[in-house]
């Protein structure tokens, strides 16, 4: 794997990340909890792998400047900023979230993760889709 593999691992990550999202979602409203626990250690796991992967990849290559003209200019510019933005709860909300669960800290847990969960799902969501439009588009 080179450094020019890591953008598209990046966005797989957090495709990935925003899968184990959905289904720990799913699972814990349907009462599995085991299963949610797994889906959301998963999810802060790949999205751990992601940001080392994303900071090796930024460390040594920097910033890639967007391509593309016209209206899809401010749309891209809307979503990585709100991207980057939320991008920077997250390792905290993250760690705090999965952190009441696991000392069984119930109340807090929902407290927080109400707020978590919806935050960490767009920020991996909007991850791919400035993949997408960075890289795939032009």
């Amino acid at each position: 794997m080179t450094l020019a593999d890591l953008p598209l691992l990046n966005a797989s990550l957090n495709a990935t990340s925003a899968a184990l999202l959905v289904l720990g979602y799913a699972f814990i409203r349907n009462g599995h909890v085991r299963l949610h626990r797994a889906a959301m250690v998963g999810a802060f796991l790949v999205s751990t792998v992601f940001l080392v992967s994303y900071l090796i990849y930024h460390g040594n290559v920097g910033s890639k400047p967007f391509p593309g003209r016209g209206a899809i200019r401010p749309v891209y510019f809307a979503i990585l900023i709100t991207h980057i933005i939320l991008a920077a709860a997250v390792p905290p909300l993250a760690l705090i979230t999965l952190t009441r669960g696991l000392r069984a800290r119930f109340e807090r847990h929902v407290a927080v993760a109400r707020w978590t969960l919806p935050i960490w799902l767009y920020v991996s969501v909007t991850g791919v889709i400035v993949y997408v439009m960075l890289y795939r588009f032009y």
